[in-house]
């Protein structure tokens, strides 16, 4: 289904560009910090590869994507060189690698799900395995960087939402026989656009109702 709705071609080239913009996030997040050199490493491949690997492992797809196509395994790679010699000029498009990171974000929500249903897994799991592709990544680099995953902060504007919107729009597709190449990319487009606005009026999910803790406010965690 997936060769249906972009040429292999295409769907390479997304795949290599989100792999490179969550690198980049990645790597930054390495330099800050200050990890070495292996360690900026470590982090963009993770970040870049992370989900992909967990949704292939799942699904039987082995071995995974990332060992048969150098492409992937190089680019997150790339990504870190490039943040090792330039992170200042890097990090003064962030605002920029973030619109990259959120078009990733949809991508991967939406590819990932119909993959994982190639594969003959059900609407909910596909949807499911669609987020992780998304957001594993992230999740992996912020454990590796002994950080509270972003998507469980409080303080963090909305990451999974938009992901999760983008998977249940594909399953609908799928289960009312509506998927085709326009209605995957406005899945793609719709997880982008929610992010952008998370982004920009900071769009945060409700913590628990009435909540009494005493726990700091900036502990970070939800």
């Amino acid at each position: 289904m997936l060769n249906e709705l972009f040429t292999p071609s295409v769907q390479h080239a997304l795949d290599i560009a989100g792999i490179f913009v969550f690198a980049i996030s990645g790597a930054l997040l390495a330099v800050r910090k200050n990890f070495d050199v292996f360690g900026i490493a470590v982090l963009a491949e993770a970040t870049a590869l992370g989900g992909g690997l967990f949704r292939d492992v799942m699904i039987g797809a082995i071995p995974p994507a990332a060992f048969t196509d150098l492409g992937y395994f190089t680019t997150p790679l790339l990504a870190a060189v490039l943040v090792f010699f330039l992170h200042p000029h890097v990090e003064r498009i962030q605002v920029g690698v973030n619109v990259f990171d959120a078009a990733g974000l949809g991508l991967f929500c939406v590819s990932g799900t119909v993959k994982a249903y190639d594969y003959g897994l059900g609407l909910t799991a596909s949807a499911a395995l669609g987020l992780a592709t998304a957001v594993g990544g992230g999740v992996l680099r912020d454990m590796l960087a002994n950080e509270v995953p972003s998507l469980l902060r409080w303080d963090r504007d909305l990451y999974a939402v938009p992901a999760i919107v983008g998977a249940v729009m594909v399953v609908l597709c799928i289960r009312f026989d509506t998927l085709n190449a326009f209605t995957s990319g406005t899945a793609v487009i719709t997880a982008f656009v929610l992010r952008l606005l998370a982004m920009r009026f900071h769009w945060r999910a409700p913590r628990a109702y009435n909540r009494r803790s005493a726990t700091a406010e900036d502990s970070g965690a939800s």
